[in-house]
């Protein structure tokens, strides 16, 4: 009985020495409050008192932290993350962002799901330079033929007037999940039924990656090339952290990228 008591008497009392040596009780103090001993490893001939128990037991020694090393940890890695911000947030405001690419098209194709004012003033810039005659704007209609003009097409006509576009060709397309993939195939036939070979992608900035990797996707296969225009407003890949506005639009469309790059997309 003496034995058994022995066997399975309390861990800690039974290892503290040997994981912690009582010769050195200031090192043993620092050490207790950065890991906590379970088990004392041993092995069949290091305890020979188990007999025929071996074959059955055995004794094991590991180390986990404590909350204080934790804790230490933690602020660590996020004193390492806002030292390192001005680096790393460029990079990832730059990966939201489509590469330019401007040329002669058969028309400007504006991002108009939600209706900016910017992303109209550069088509009319664009138009100007000569980049192209059209411009196509996507707007929502109702499934409901009896409907009258839906707001959005207010909306569209009402932004393009104060940003002098001088004429916009609207593409008539309905709301479904996922939204920018279904609108996407609904502009391509559109455009497919108008002979459009090329067209300029005219994008809010830190969504024009996703808009043109979905519109690419989509667009080339029927023969439609893609160039992009992204649109920088007062936030840019420099400045995005230094409000909370920045941060959620960036945190937004990140994860919306990675949703459509890793899960929507073929």
């Amino acid at each position: 009985m003496r034995r058994c008591a022995a066997l399975w008497r309390p861990l800690s009392s039974r290892n503290s020495s040997a994981a912690f040596p009582a010769g050195n009780p200031e090192a043993s103090g620092w050490f207790r409050g950065i890991f906590q001993d379970v088990v004392q490893t041993h092995t069949t001939k290091d305890d020979p008192g188990l007999g025929w128990k071996r074959h059955f037991i055995q004794r094991k020694t590991s180390l986990r932290t404590t909350w204080k090393l934790r804790l230490l940890a933690l602020g660590f890695v996020a004193f390492v993350v806002w030292v390192t911000r001005s680096v790393w947030s460029v990079q990832v405001g730059r990966s939201l962002v489509c590469p330019e690419q401007i040329g002669h098209s058969d028309g400007l194709l504006l991002d108009n799901f939600d209706p900016d004012y910017l992303v109209f003033a550069r088509s009319a810039a664009l138009q100007k330079d000569g980049v192209a005659d059209k411009v196509f704007v996507p707007v929502q209609v109702s499934d409901d033929p009896e409907m009258p003009p839906s707001v959005s097409e207010g909306i569209t006509e009402l932004i393009a007037r104060e940003a002098h576009v001088p004429k916009i060709e609207r593409i008539p397309i309905q709301i479904n999940e996922p939204v920018t993939l279904n609108a996407a195939n609904q502009i391509r036939d559109f455009l497919t039924g108008d002979h459009v070979k090329s067209v300029v992608l005219v994008s809010p900035a830190f969504r024009s990656r996703r808009t043109f990797l979905i519109y690419n996707a989509v667009l080339r296969p029927a023969g439609i090339q893609v160039g992009c225009a992204p649109v920088f407003g007062m936030t840019t890949v420099h400045n995005w952290m230094k409000s909370w506005h920045g941060m959620q639009s960036v945190a937004l469309q990140f994860f919306k990228l990675q949703y459509y790059r890793f899960y929507v997309l073929p």
